[in-house]
């Protein structure tokens, strides 16, 4: 047995630097190490459980055997630090920086514009940067891939793929190259250089890429695994002991003698659970250098795979294997091909072991039910030899248990050839296409010997059904012996559904989708058999062609990008209207960008964690801290007692406490917090913080039970014109309807962040904090702490995001951490973590929305009286604004003579809802849209046509009063028909529906008016302060935050005008609330149009006061005359103040001007509907958008798609799910879907409406923030339409139901097949169910 030893040092390389480290505690993971210990920040912490990708690092290892070296991406907030040994690993700081030189990846992802806020840029180049190292020339499959596993929540993807995608070797055609006028489009292209479209990027100013500069592999690694004597490696830690042993029977022993250790290889399962369920294990076994797991080898039934090799070397594995074999043999490879190209993502499957899949038993395991049907075999070891176990239904014995004794360890698994006449498939649903867990999988066999359709042998396995995975024995037992034909199945159908059968109130919810699927799957499964059997000419009929099922497509297609010249005259070094990079994309790629948790820590810093309420309403009895005091390293606890000024926010009436004192209000309700030495033991010292509650009767949850009781937070809103009530008597028809919009989380990249320092005299606060409102911030501080403003400066670098989720609650948790700060004289800092964050913070309000409508029979509306209710949440925060706007904007485009629209924010025991992008709006229009569309349905006409004829004409007026021209809205939608080409596609889209049983296609085009600015006047108001240095470089501060919208690059160009110098000599280094004072939030889309006036106003200032110089000097330099300035005594600084516009509304006499202009777009979306499953893709989308003249047409596009892909999210895909006791169940990306790559429509394009101006706005543009989130409900309602086509094949016609978010679920239960129909349905209020409605 090889030597062992206590302790043991690990060798490994950083970016070619050597670590050598000897005490490494089993529990720190590589990212805390590279961001705390080697401060290499540019590596960033999203989730801390491998779900969003933003930690991702390049791993190379050197394989002895082989004599190669391996690289592959990994999540470094799932490597445990133990692991690394003999690694070497690359992060993003280690392949090009802006001090050294840039990598083409870095380079071409920056100037693609794939970079906004640029928090998940470092993961995005990390996963490119791997695939090219791995394979310099790749295709547009491999780059979608090798991208999946990183979300971005900015700009909607389409730039991050369109920049990697000039690596491509198949991108040879025009449009691949940024141009819009292309090959493909049949325009023959003219040499009249004017006539050339404008391009977001050049392709031929790129670096190229040059594999032979990147970093060698350490030549001390090969050598220390070519000649090492490899030892046994422990660990012991703070809670947890770790040994890496190095040979099979050392495996054994201590497995032997430690049963209840778990096996650690890709720590994708137990690395989760030690973080997020807080589950402790005294001593992990970390085998991955006992090389008998990795082995592979053939038999002549099929081949042995070491159960330590990860998925991607195992789906390699099979790839390699799959030519090598006549077709009949590989069926079962094939199939499990198919499951590891879906399962988790790149980084995950990179590190995941196979054995350890297996072994983790997860109920909606992908592969178990695959490897169970096709009579795999594992082998497993212990003390008393070897034995095989069969993987059937005895092996997997209940939820994440195996019949595998736990002193066994799994060596290799067996998976054999198949015969001829054999077929192996499997089938999955999710609720995200790529990188999400399954809701239901399956694997099925079937055997039919020589010729035959008689059944010899069948097995079918499912997963997501039930604790386990699990044999549907009975079902086979009706098939088996008899032939395969409609007889023997739908018999089959009919067991199976008597067989599986989930309890309503089942873990997991979506019991009616979950039995459906199983159904659908064994449908799928005969479809594909019968084809087999006609292809071997077993059966004479041909399976009709409209009855089969084609997978749906995947393919991107390059897109569009339409924006307008700049005039001919402009000068050329003016920047104005031109497509600018982002102006620190650069280092936002390199990772020298700084963010809040960035700045390095300071002598004596403290970190903050959070203590939250487990209860949804309740009276606090007792709060006992004793226990967490005495864990090491906590230094305090913060309860409200400890506040020495204000211990409340008071808005709009209500009080809001920054900690909970006597009573808590929903789960998630802040009550103390714990500060400690280090993140982790603040986060274990908040965890043994005792509280004991009181429970209090009846917590309210749905807008229903605030109706039922009464609770809204007041003022409610009303709107009405006309006389609704008398017009109703006078229609055709009346339609009523209701729809529920679910609400939506934030999910910034970055997490709540902030940092408060006590300068140590006179009470003086820094606070450097990732918010939108540094002074909302800054006045909070100063009134918990009980000093004035002037002692509290707040610092806005930049956010990863935010989306209106950094105002309100973070200045209540910087207020918090405060408190700390001035009660401990330390530094103090506060990061959440992602769950935290989503369970604290709230999001967008869900909305139910009520409407009778009465229309005439030709299709006009003639009155509409509309309800809203808004879940508000425990605290008021914005919501009384948030139902104004929903009432604002509940005409849309259309002319409703009498309208009467009713808003209430209803008061509940959830987590109060705050702001979030589109402010209600695409609340508000959802419930419109959904109006219009009924209406459509009742008189059987094309949605679209009744939208048209109600639309605004001419000189309009808004409900409340106030005129505006609707005329760039009508150009909009007959642009955007005209660009779509939408008559033909809906035919196209039509004769598709007749040809195909079961998937169906649709298509829905959307129109939007957005009212811009606040109609609270004060907000309007912004400021700058502008300084010229005597060297002639300007540094510009105004009071708008950067948050990705590229506001710092827009005012760079305003001042690169307007005191007529290249952008290069401007520099904005942060927003200060002691530059500029009294600032307004940057939201409502009104950030540029506010501070660019308060920009332009200052340099117009300061140019003016050159004039003499220059005139004295007409030939000199911007350099000569700014030195020249200083000696003739001429200020150099100056202030631009911009009032704003003068905006009211006056709710009693319902009318006014809240709103300074509109933003007018048009989306037009067609998507393929898999009507079995409810999977969709989104085969095309067309957005024409009118933004005046844009400032920067590639920030701007970059705003619409990132909007349209986050309103796609809102409409079809997030679901926020809350237990029967108030709780959310979703916190993290593995639970919560937010679109991922495989969302972006397959053609993406965008045009701005061409020759169009805005007087109210600089430079006549106009703010685009918000407005396309709703364009994202086009998607929504091509599924609705496409489900129609669904329910139509079972006769069901007229109006149908379906909220959003249109996710799977809900779009497979809403077309009606026959097997959801099937489904017998539970009765409501006989059971409790898993999830709440809200």
């Amino acid at each position: 047995m090889s030597s062992k030893k206590e302790g043991g040092d690990i060798c490994f390389f950083i970016n070619g630097k050597k670590v050598t480290e000897s005490h490494a505690d089993p529990e720190t993971t590589l990212l805390s190490f590279l961001r705390e210990r080697l401060r290499l920040t540019g590596t960033k912490y999203g989730c801390g459980g491998g779900g969003c990708g933003a930690c991702t690092v390049m791993v190379s290892r050197y394989q002895p055997a082989t004599k190669t070296i391996v690289h592959y991406s990994a999540n470094s907030c799932l490597l445990p630090l133990c692991q690394l040994h003999g690694a070497a690993i690359t992060t993003v700081e280690g392949i090009g920086s802006t001090k050294t030189r840039i990598h083409p990846v870095q380079e071409r992802i920056a100037k693609a514009h794939g970079s906004q806020c640029g928090f998940c840029t470092p993961g995005m180049v990390m996963s490119m940067y791997t695939l090219l190292r791995n394979k310099p020339q790749p295709t547009m499959e491999d780059i979608t891939q090798a991208l999946a596993g990183n979300l971005c929540r900015c700009t909607g993807y389409r730039p991050i793929v369109d920049g990697c995608r000039t690596f491509c070797q198949e991108a040879t055609c025009c449009r691949a190259s940024g141009a819009a006028n292309c090959c493909l489009n049949g325009d023959e292209s003219t040499d009249e250089p004017e006539h050339e479209e404008p391009r977001l990027f050049d392709k031929e100013e790129f670096l190229p890429l040059d594999p032979t500069q990147e970093l060698i592999f350490p030549p001390e690694l090969i050598l220390m695994a070519e000649t090492g004597k490899p030892q046994t490696l422990t660990f012991r830690g703070e809670r947890m002991s770790w040994v890496s042993p190095v040979s099979l029977e050392e495996l054994v022993q201590l497995k032997t003698s430690n049963p209840k250790a778990p096996l650690v290889m890709g720590n994708t399962h137990v690395g989760p659970d030690i973080k997020f369920k807080g589950v402790v294990h005294p001593l992990i076994i970390s085998p991955t250098r006992v090389l008998e797991l990795f082995e592979v080898s053939q038999t002549p039934q099929g081949v042995w795979v070491g159960a330590g090799c990860s998925l991607a070397e195992v789906h390699s594995l099979l790839e390699k294997l799959v030519p090598q074999f006549p077709e009949e043999k590989t069926e079962l490879f094939r199939a499990l091909i198919q499951q590891l190209g879906n399962l988790g993502s790149q980084q995950i499957r990179n590190v995941a072991s196979f054995g350890g899949n297996i072994m983790s038993a997860y109920p909606n395991s992908d592969l178990n039910p695959v490897l169970a049907a096709g009579n795999c075999k594992v082998s497993v070891i212990s003390n008393g030899g070897r034995r095989e176990v069969p993987l059937n239904q005895d092996f997997f014995v209940s939820f994440g248990k195996t019949s595998v004794k736990p002193e066994e360890i799994a060596v290799s698994v067996f998976i054999p050839f198949t015969r001829k006449g054999e077929f192996v498939r499997a089938f999955r649903q999710a609720p995200r296409k790529e990188s999400s867990f399954a809701t239901v999988t399956t694997g099925m066999r079937v055997f039919f010997p020589g010729g035959s359709r008689v059944v010899q042998d069948v097995s079918v396995y499912y997963g997501g059904v039930g604790p386990t995975t699990v044999s549907a024995a009975k079902t086979c037992a009706a098939i088996v012996t008899r032939p395969w034909d409609d007889e023997t199945l739908s018999r089959a159908y009919d067991v199976l559904l008597d067989e599986l059968v989930l309890p309503p109130s089942a873990p997991g919810g979506k019991v009616d989708f979950r039995r459906s699927l199983t159904l659908s799957f064994l449908f799928k499964f005969n479809l594909e058999v019968l084809q087999k059997l006609r292809e071997m000419d077993v059966i004479a009929e041909e399976l009709p062609e409209r009855m089969q099922t084609q997978p749906l497509p995947r393919e991107i297609q390059p897109g569009l990008q339409e924006f307008q010249h700049v005039p001919k005259d402009q000068s050329n070094q003016d920047p104005v209207g031109r497509p600018i990079m982002h102006r620190s994309a650069i280092v936002q790629t390199t990772g020298e960008a700084v963010y809040c948790d960035d700045l390095p820590r300071t002598d004596g810093e403290l970190f903050l964690a959070l203590v939250t309420s487990s209860r949804a309403h309740a009276k606090i009895l007792a709060l006992d801290v004793s226990e967490a005091l005495q864990l090491p390293g906590v230094v305090d606890v913060i309860t409200a007692k400890d506040i020495p000024g204000r211990k409340v926010r008071t808005l709009f009436g209500y009080d809001e406490e920054l900690l909970a004192e006597a009573e808590v209000s929903c789960v998630g309700h802040m009550i103390c917090a714990v500060v400690a030495d280090t993140r982790t033991h603040a986060k274990r010292g908040a965890a043994a913080v005792k509280i004991s509650y009181e429970d209090l009767p009846e917590p309210l949850f749905t807008v229903e039970d605030a109706i039922e009781k009464s609770s809204f937070f007041e003022p409610q809103r009303i709107i009405e014109r006309g006389n609704v009530t008398e017009a109703f008597k006078t229609v055709d028809q009346v339609h009523e309807g209701q729809i529920r919009i679910g609400g939506q989380e934030h999910f910034y990249m970055e997490t709540q962040s902030m940092l408060v320092v006590p300068v140590g005299e006179e009470t003086e606060f820094n606070a450097y904090v990732s918010t939108q409102w540094p002074t909302l911030t800054q006045e909070v501080i100063a009134e918990t702490l009980g000093i004035p403003s002037n002692r509290v400066t707040c610092h806005v670098k930049r956010m990863g995001g935010a989306f209106g989720g950094k105002v309100t609650k973070t200045a209540i948790l910087a207020g918090i951490t405060s408190v700390a700060a001035w009660k401990t004289n330390r530094a103090v800092r506060c990061v959440l973590e992602r769950g935290e964050d989503m369970l604290i913070t709230g999001g967008r309000h869900p909305v139910l929305g009520k409407y009778k409508v009465g229309f005439m029979n030709d299709g006009r509306i003639m009155a509409a009286d509309i309800q809203y209710y808004a879940n508000a949440g425990n605290a008021v925060d914005e919501s009384p604004l948030v139902i104004e706007k929903i009432l604002l904007h509940m005409d849309n485009t259309y002319n409703f003579p009498n309208l009467r629209g009713r808003a209430a924010a209803c008061r509940t025991n959830m987590p109060s809802n705050t702001a979030f992008r589109g402010f209600g709006v695409p609340q508000s229009l959802m419930v419109v849209e959904n109006m219009m569309n009924d209406v459509a349905v009742v008189l059987g006409r094309p949605a679209d046509q009744i939208r048209e004829l109600n639309m605004y004409r001419g000189p309009s007026v808004t409900p409340y009063k106030m005129e505006f021209s609707p005329e760039n809205m009508l150009r909009c939608w007959e642009e955007c028909k005209l660009k779509s080409d939408y008559s033909a596609r809906r035919k196209a889209v039509d004769q598709f529906n007749l040809q195909n049983r079961w998937k169906k296609r649709g298509m829905a085009i959307i129109p939007i008016k957005y009212g811009i600015a606040f109609a609270e006047s004060f907000l309007n108001q912004a400021a700058a302060l502008v300084h010229i240095y005597t060297d002639g470089s300007v540094l510009v501060t105004h009071g708008g935050t950067e948050m990705g919208q590229g506001i710092h690059t827009k005012m760079q160009q305003v001042a690169s005008r307007e005191l007529h110098i290249p952008p290069a000599k401007i520099y904005i280094s942060e927003t200060s609330t002691n530059t500029v004072p009294n600032t307004c939030p940057s939201a409502a889309s009104f950030g540029t149009d506010a501070n660019g006036m308060a920009v332009k106003i200052a340099c117009q200032t300061l140019y003016q006061r050159l004039e003499p110089i220059r005139k004295k000097d007409p030939k000199g330099s911007w350099e000569s005359w700014t030195k020249a300035a200083f000696f003739e005594k001429i200020s150099l600084s100056a202030v631009g103040y911009y009032r704003g516009p003068d905006l009211y509304m006056d709710w009693e006499k319902m009318e006014g001007q809240p709103y300074l202009y509109f933003v007018f777009g048009v989306c037009c979306c067609e998507v393929e509907l898999d009507g079995l499953t409810g999977d969709y893709r989104t085969v095309r989308t067309d957005i024409v958008v009118d933004i005046g003249r844009s400032v920067n047409p590639s920030v701007d596009i970059g705003q619409i798609e990132g909007a349209f892909m986050q309103g796609l999210g809102l409409f079809t895909l997030e679901e926020l799910k809350f237990s029967p006791s108030g709780l959310l169940y979703t916190r993290g990306p593995s639970q919560y879907k937010i679109p991922g790559v495989c969302d972006v429509p397959l053609r993406f394009n965008v045009y701005m409406l061409s020759d169009t101006h805005n007087p109210h706005a600089i430079y006549s543009s106009k703010g685009i923030g918000e407005p396309a989130i709703f364009l994202g409900s086009s998607v929504f309602y091509a599924i609705k339409d496409a489900a129609a086509a669904a329910r139509s094949e079972s006769g069901l016609v007229g109006p149908f139901s379906l909220d959003s978010p249109a996710t799977p679920e809900r779009a497979c239960l809403a077309c009606a097949s026959p097997f959801t129909q099937k489904i017998p349905a539970s009765k409501p209020g006989s059971f409790t169910p898993w999830a709440l409605n809200i």
